[in-house]
């Protein structure tokens, strides 16, 4: 018997949730006669069950049996103490067209938050489910009169949202906020439905307005912070960061939050205010850590931004940190920079790798010593060292199986065999890392395997790929230049080439990197007039559009691309940033 009882619950349990998806599924197909067989079975079964019981009613109703549900209903009410269901019994009678009767039920159950007020929730919840909004909101402000304690701005601010009364919506989240500061995070995620990237969007206007409104009125770092959002998703970092150090300087405990706005600030590209930033951190930060990484992310930012002639500044930079912080364990991200500025930038190869050797002598951890093999590595490969480079990056892969960066070291062997001409090398280790763990290992290594596999066979000596993985080369060792003329010889002689697409492709992007926008824009418009059918038509609609939009003012021109991907390629990698450009400069009011 001990072991039949537990079966036999297990068997009556399964059949009863199988009957409620039963009943769920003719309610939802509109096969209402089967549906009401179902839900009587199972208020039979269990007749206190609320969610049978709304059910049942709304399914009598969906068949006109008013009569059947008002009967059903009044049993209930006297039965149970739930006045919710003079709420049900109300919109029963105003399904009847008998206003006056739902009237007097739907005060009754207004009345009963006086009794108890408990009561708040399911009452304003079953007004709510009927679209009777306005009665849902008088439910939650009795309730809050009744009893002050009890907060019901956060239910409020999805009624006002839902009646397009927004500044009563902004209002609720923020005065609910205030007493519930650990709920913030949610209340930006529902106000994302109403707050754009477009700062003359209406909303956003209002947003602003009622928080500076706020500020003057009961200053509170938490408008501060959604001041900051709200900049943030605006992209204008510099009103963001000067309301992260109103936060900062009341609560000088974390400098979190302006670490994380200046990296988006140089993510997005404004420059100005991410060298405004780190500079920040360098002077107001008390610990070696985030002193060390704005040290680090100014001379990215300085790098990216000088010009040749200035690398003397940045190496002395980087000599001086090392002599103020120390060539230590704690310093190898900034030395890893600094040896990868001396070749990259400088062609200082041999004094970079010089520099790495002594860094491998630190008491480094498995993958700290990984990292620096990796980018040892790196600098062969610069150097056309391949066979080098190999032993390293096959050594990483063998001390560090299955780990990231063994994959990364994996992605790396199989493009320095790229580089080499090694093709069929290059495919077999890219078969295995379209498994990788990573993300962008897996899609970088996919999109190398399709170049390889799309263009070895159209030419048995392998030509035309042959020159573009040497313009692959040329544009990773930074020679932009050279790397054009190679595919401008692609271009010219093997026009009727698969790889010509991708060769466009690649040598816009290089142009862009030069800053010479309009011959990008002419190779992404060669792609869409002559490879409309093609994989990478996508792309090139999504470029061509950012740099119709961002560098060339050509906003109208922008939005027909963006438009492209939405109506013609919903499967497209771009497709979600394309609409939400899109709709950002249609001047949607609503993401």
């Amino acid at each position: 018997m001990r072991i039949l009882f537990p079966i036999y619950f297990l068997c009556c349990f399964t059949l009863f949730a199988q009957s409620d998806e039963l009943a769920r599924d003719y309610f939802e197909n509109g096969d209402f006669e089967k549906a009401l067989y179902q839900y009587e079975k199972l208020h039979e079964q269990s007749p206190s069950n609320i969610n049978y019981i709304t059910s049942l009613v709304s399914t009598h109703q969906q068949l006109e049996q008013y009569d059947q549900a008002e009967t059903f209903l009044l049993s209930l009410i006297k039965r149970i103490d739930y006045p919710a269901f003079f709420v049900e019994l109300g919109y029963n009678f105003q399904l009847k067209n008998d206003l006056e009767k739902a009237l007097i039920n739907y005060q009754k159950a207004i009345q009963s938050l006086d009794d108890n007020v408990s009561n708040a929730f399911s009452v304003a919840r079953s007004f709510q489910t009927h679209n009777l909004l306005d009665e849902a909101i008088v439910v939650y402000e009795k309730a809050m009169l009744i009893k002050p304690e009890l907060n019901f701005k956060f239910q409020l601010a999805h009624l006002y949202g839902e009646k397009g009364e927004i500044e009563k919506m902004f209002l609720s989240y923020m005065e609910f906020a205030e007493r519930n500061p650990v709920a913030l995070n949610n209340i930006k995620r529902y106000l994302n439905d109403f707050i754009s990237d477009n700062p003359n969007n209406n909303n956003n206007i209002l947003f602003r307005k009622t928080l500076l409104k706020k500020m003057q009125q009961e200053p509170n770092l938490l408008w501060n912070d959604m001041l900051s959002w709200l900049f943030i998703k605006q992209k204008d970092f510099e009103k963001a960061f000067i309301q992260e150090k109103a936060i900062f300087n009341r609560m000088p405990e974390s400098l979190t939050g302006i670490e994380a706005l200046g990296d988006m600030a140089f993510n997005e590209n404004d420059y100005e205010v991410a060298k405004a930033i780190y500079t920040f951190l360098i002077e107001a930060a008390q610990d070696s850590d985030t002193q060390l990484h704005a040290h680090y992310n100014l001379l990215q930012l300085e790098t990216k931004l000088s010009a040749v002639k200035n690398y003397d500044v940045i190496n002395d930079k980087y000599v001086e940190l090392f002599k103020q912080y120390g060539i230590f364990p704690q310093t190898l991200k900034l030395q890893l920079a600094y040896a990868h500025f001396l070749a990259f930038n400088k062609d200082e190869t041999g004094k970079a790798t010089e520099f790495l050797e002594k860094t491998l002598t630190l008491p480094l951890s498995q993958f700290e010593t990984a990292k620096v093999k990796l980018k040892l590595a790196d600098i062969l490969v610069l150097q056309e060292k391949f066979n080098q480079a190999l032993i390293y990056y096959t050594q990483i892969q063998r001390n560090l199986k299955n780990s990231t960066i063994a994959q990364e070291a994996r992605f790396k062997v199989a493009k320095t065999s790229y580089y080499k001409g090694d093709f069929k090398w290059a495919e077999s280790q890219l078969n295995i890392l379209k498994a990788s763990t990573s993300q962008l290992i897996a899609n970088d290594a996919l999109n190398l395997k399709l170049l390889i596999a799309d263009n070895k066979y159209q030419d048995s000596l392998q030509t035309a790929l042959k020159l573009y993985s040497k313009a692959d080369l040329l544009a990773f060792q930074n020679k932009n230049d050279e790397a054009i003329l190679v595919l401008n010889s692609i271009l010219e002689h093997h026009k009727t080439e698969p790889i010509i697409a991708q060769t466009l492709l690649k040598q816009a992007a290089l142009f862009e990197e030069k800053k010479q926008f309009k011959k990008a824009q002419a190779n992404y418009e060669l792609i869409i007039a002559n490879y409309r059918d093609g994989i990478l038509v996508d792309d090139a609609y999504y470029k061509l559009a950012l740099i119709l939009e961002t560098h060339l003012n050509a906003p109208e021109k922008a939005k027909a691309m963006f438009e492209q991907i939405i109506f013609n390629h919903p499967d497209s990698i771009y497709f979600v940033e394309a609409r939400k450009r899109y709709r950002a400069l249609r001047g949607d009011a609503i993401n």
